[in-house]
């Protein structure tokens, strides 16, 4: 079994080298019970989305000592080559390591949980009073920071893109916001990118020597394949109960499943679904929902749950949360045990960075068609030079929200 709740000698040696070696030398091991409490008492104070890492790895390497810096590490540059949100899905990775799949479950479902709460609540308070004079004037500004915040992610990821230094890749993130705003599907483009990468020749890059990976566990691939038959069987169950509900549930699986380079990939994503394609909701209602999620706790990703309740009510929040954080779970559960071998692939590093490249293109669409439902003046304008300020000279993004939030109340 690849995650034991005891690691004995020989149930390690069918783990890589170096992750065995990682996991050999952090001596505590904690309960299901324990990850659950810990992340759950981390998640009611996760904003700042990827910033969150930090916190773990204080929390998980630093005072727990549950993992060593290596064994961290070599999470963290799983988590940034999986779609996903980064940060659950390095709460999932230290519960996977320390104490197998339940471990990694109760780390992630406690981590999930504050956001998953406070998103539901906000939702009903929205779906209620969305109308009243001070609600409209909140929502008139914070649809201007979900422009500044999409904005600020298109800069940061695009300057990482620019540090490659190579042109293939740059042309690549203007062709896919060009396609995107030509209402191509973001998905096409995604695998169209992903092939693209695949075919082009490897530029500059040293690729150190493989060496060849124990196969997986019997015991990991059965648990593998029975959370796989859960999912698959939940789906089955929902489409002859709840035609609505399945729908709803696929649209969210595919968005994680596509979400490469972090919780904000599920943005532009998530407009070209709900919006464009559904048309379940509208752009303004949907950047409200944004806005929700970054005054939450959690990945942007839990704008699900509010998607999920103004369409089908308790029952759609709940199916739209689970099913955007079950793919990457998946994703991030079947690949560790190969993980050491893929990552020094040549292939797969032309792929992920294609891949990002189109990330920072849906980055940019994105930005444009949120900023073209706003009706811009010369206070919008400031508020969002303001913003784009304070977070470009980073400012925690939760104090950017709630001032910017009251300064919405007062002028708009």
């Amino acid at each position: 079994m690849f995650f034991p709740n005891t690691y004995k000698a020989h149930n390690l040696e069918s783990l890589d080298g170096d992750l065995k070696q990682n996991l050999e030398s952090s001596s505590r091991k904690p309960s299901c019970k324990t990850l659950f409490g810990a992340f759950l008492r981390l998640g009611l104070t996760a904003f700042g989305g990827p910033a969150m890492v930090a916190y773990i790895k204080d929390m998980a390497v630093t005072r727990r000592k549950w993992l060593n810096e290596g064994a961290f590490s070599d999470g963290v540059m799983l988590c940034q080559s999986i779609p996903g949100a980064t940060a659950m899905q390095m709460a999932a990775y230290v519960g996977l390591i320390t104490n197998g799949l339940r471990g990694g479950l109760a780390a992630y479902a406690g981590f999930m949980l504050p956001a998953l709460t406070l998103m539901l609540i906000l939702s009903i308070v929205y779906s209620k009073s969305h109308n009243i004079p001070q609600v409209v004037s909140l929502f008139n500004g914070l649809q201007v920071i979900v422009v500044a915040l999409i904005a600020n992610a298109a800069y940061t990821f695009g300057r990482d893109i620019l540090k490659l230094k190579d042109y293939r890749i740059i042309i690549l993130v203007l062709i896919s916001a060009a396609l995107l705003w030509l209402s191509v599907s973001p998905f096409i483009v995604i695998v169209s990118a992903a092939l693209i990468g695949a075919v082009l020749p490897l530029d500059k890059l040293s690729i150190t020597s493989l060496s060849k990976d124990k196969e997986l566990s019997q015991g990991t691939f059965r648990q593998f394949i029975f959370l796989f038959l859960v999912v698959t069987t939940g789906l089955l169950c929902l489409y002859f109960i709840d035609l609505r509900l399945f729908s709803l549930a696929v649209v969210m699986l595919k968005i994680d499943l596509f979400a490469f380079g972090g919780a904000f990939a599920s943005i532009p994503l998530m407009l070209h679904e709900v919006v464009h394609v559904r048309e379940w909701l509208d752009s303004k209602t949907l950047m409200d929902g944004i806005a929700l999620g970054q005054v939450t706790p959690g990945p942007i990703v839990i704008t699900a749950t509010f998607v999920g309740y103004l369409m089908h009510g308790f029952s759609g929040a709940i199916i739209a949360t689970l099913a955007i954080f079950t793919p990457s779970f998946l994703i991030l559960f079947g690949i560790m045990p190969f993980y050491s071998r893929i990552r020094c692939s040549p292939f797969f590093f032309k792929v992920s960075k294609s891949i990002l490249a189109t990330f920072v293109g849906l980055l940019v669409y994105a930005t444009l068609k949120f900023a073209s439902v706003v009706a811009w003046d010369t206070v919008r304008v400031s508020l969002l030079a303001g913003a784009l300020v304070a977070l470009l000279n980073k400012i925690d993004i939760l104090y950017v929200v709630l001032i910017c939030s009251l300064i919405s109340v007062f002028i708009f």
